[in-house]
């Protein structure tokens, strides 16, 4: 393939995926609609399917932009953070998820009926955990207790098949619970859910982000 005409393929890519996020911004995942982007385009449907196979293969696009975007984001805030890397982490991670709700409820929201994600997506979403299991290389921490043993076994499975079999199950235990208590956080504010109680949402953040730190393991 020339080099003009893989330009040009990059470009039209670019565009439909441009397309396609503001079709998610407006509607959610499920308004992503490959024909009505090459409407927009001035293009058939079918030239743009050369591109993408399919709906679900754009969406899969998006995903696993959205997922690399959020784990280079929180890669750039800790980097060099030495001892305040599980704050710098939480401060990226809302940051990131506040300048694109669209994009976070994207990977996070309601899943797409009949959408189902393939193995690079994952490996794409483990990229941030890894980012967050970084908190220890620096705190000087040693694991805490013993976990039970149904849970450390899981963790451990878990820990191996993520890439992370270098990891105490006591670590990637705290990575887990701190992960799902941030997102779920960050979802309710995404979501507006904290105005009506009159709560302010980065307050009540940064309390859990102060809880988190406190339970390092160790």
């Amino acid at each position: 393939m020339s080099d003009r005409r893989e330009r040009f393929r990059e470009q039209t890519i670019a565009e439909v995926k441009e397309h396609a996020l503001a079709q998610v911004a407006e509607a959610g995942a499920t308004g992503v609609s490959v024909n009505a982007i090459a409407k927009r385009m001035g293009v058939t449907g079918p030239a743009l399917y050369r591109y993408f196979a399919s709906r679900d293969a754009l969406l899969t696009a998006l995903i696993s932009d959205a997922y690399h975007d959020l784990a280079d984001a929180v890669t750039e805030a800790t980097t060099g953070a030495a001892g305040q890397r599980a704050r710098a982490y939480a401060a990226a991670f809302r940051g990131w998820a506040l300048a694109q709700p669209h994009r976070y409820l994207l990977l996070f929201g309601t899943p797409v009926p009949g959408y189902q994600a393939p193995e690079d997506t994952i490996a794409a979403a483990n990229r941030a955990m890894t980012v967050l299991l970084t908190v220890f290389d620096d705190t000087g921490r040693k694991p805490g207790p013993e976990l039970p043993g149904q849970l450390r076994d899981e963790l451990a499975t878990w820990g191996a098949r993520a890439g992370h079999g270098d990891r105490s199950p006591a670590e990637l235990h705290w990575a887990l619970t701190a992960w799902s208590r941030l997102h779920g956080l960050v979802s309710l504010e995404v979501t507006e859910q904290f105005g009506p109680m009159g709560i302010s949402a980065g307050a009540l953040y940064e309390r859990e982000v102060d809880e988190l730190v406190a339970e390092l393991p160790g």
